[in-house]
């Protein structure tokens, strides 16, 4: 596969991972809320498994494509930041928060487990849906020129 084909479809695979992870968290709480610990369990490791992936599939993305502008002006400019910003603060915290969540259910800690998912659970909810809003704010609703894989670009500026 070349680097214009990755940088192409990568954005569409980590729309598709945050939406499946949004979809898996809701229904951990649906689960959860019905005493069904088991198809919690089932639904919220699946939900970071396919966090994880998604977080894999992001970094490659950026490492092959770099930064891409986002082309709105405007108060789409100001509302697609105020998304972004509170996005990345949050999104930083939640492999650590997920990480504690199972670390606390591994210990049959239920009461803390409980206390941290009350936090845990909108932060988690809150980045996945963001994370398409982004999406398709920059890709779909805004988008500037598609973008060129840095590796590509390099090779260009050394040929110039």
């Amino acid at each position: 596969m070349s680097l214009d084909a990755a940088a192409l479809w990568l954005p569409t695979v980590n729309a598709v991972l945050n939406t499946v992870a949004t979809l898996l968290l809701a229904a951990g709480w649906i689960f959860i809320r019905r005493g069904q610990w088991r198809a919690h369990r089932a639904a919220m490791i699946s939900a970071f498994a396919v966090s994880t992936l998604f977080l894999i599939s992001y970094l490659t993305y950026h490492y092959l494509v770099g930064h891409v502008p986002f082309a709105g002006q405007g108060t789409a400019r100001i509302i697609y930041f105020a998304i972004l910003i509170t996005h990345i603060l949050l999104a930083v915290t939640v492999p650590v928060l997920a990480i504690a969540m199972f670390w606390l259910a591994l210990k049959g800690r239920w009461e803390s487990h409980r206390r941290l998912g009350r936090i845990t659970m909108p932060i988690w909810l809150y980045v996945s849906i963001t994370g398409v809003v982004i999406y398709l704010m920059l890709y779909h609703f805004y988008p500037s020129r598609p973008p060129k894989p840095m590796m590509e670009a390099a090779g260009a500026a050394a040929a110039g």
